[in-house]
């Protein structure tokens, strides 16, 4: 893929899940962003937390990473690592927007174990978030994806290709969007 075309692709998908929290998670009520289907499953409030967390990690990182690279020469292609290709594509939705693969969150992002990452504000976090990751995406225009290595999260040791990184956050962050959509549009959802 070009560096063009990854960076459009990551640029839609946020643009995507900004409207998606103005137009729906604004006008939900403290019931609705705290409705639990069954045991075991996160509400809204406890997905966006668990998404603003790994903001808290990935943004800054990518932000240090970009400034202070001296990979400053844009690349036309942009070839992921196989690593990178795994991590994303795990990540991705299938071509249903059906969640392919579950996942267990580090206890330091899930909710569930760490109920001070609820704080009441997920949603405005969340829409502040993906709009500061858009000023990243357009400054990762200005740098070489496949130069610019960006440590994950549970593992300072293991790098990702600065394209790979942020499609993994990008379709993390939609995945729980769709995870959102999916609670939603459940029959039992509160109705206020």
């Amino acid at each position: 893929m070009t560096t063009a075309q990854l960076l459009h692709t990551v640029r839609e998908i946020t643009q995507s899940n900004i409207d998606f929290m103005i137009k729906y998670g604004r006008k939900m009520t403290d019931s609705q962003l705290s409705w639990v289907p069954n045991p075991g499953v996160w509400s809204v409030a406890q997905i966006l937390a668990h998404v603003n967390e790994y903001g808290k990690y990935y943004h800054p990182t990518f932000l240090k990473k970009i400034e202070n690279t001296r990979f400053t020469s844009t690349k036309e292609a942009f070839i992921s690592s196989p690593l990178g290709r795994s991590a994303w594509k795990s990540m991705k939705l299938g071509r249903l927007n059906n969640i392919k693969r579950k996942f267990r969150a580090q206890k330091g992002n899930n909710p569930t174990y760490d109920t001070s990452l609820v704080t009441g504000n997920e949603v405005e976090t969340f829409i502040q978030q993906q709009e500061d990751f858009l000023s990243i995406i357009d400054k990762a225009a200005t740098v070489n994806l496949r130069r610019v290595k960006i440590p994950i999260s549970i593992s300072k040791i293991v790098r990702l290709r600065l394209g790979d990184a942020l499609l993994f956050v990008t379709y993390h962050n939609q995945r729980h969007v769709q995870q959102l959509t999916n609670l939603k549009d459940s029959r039992n959802f509160p109705s206020k």
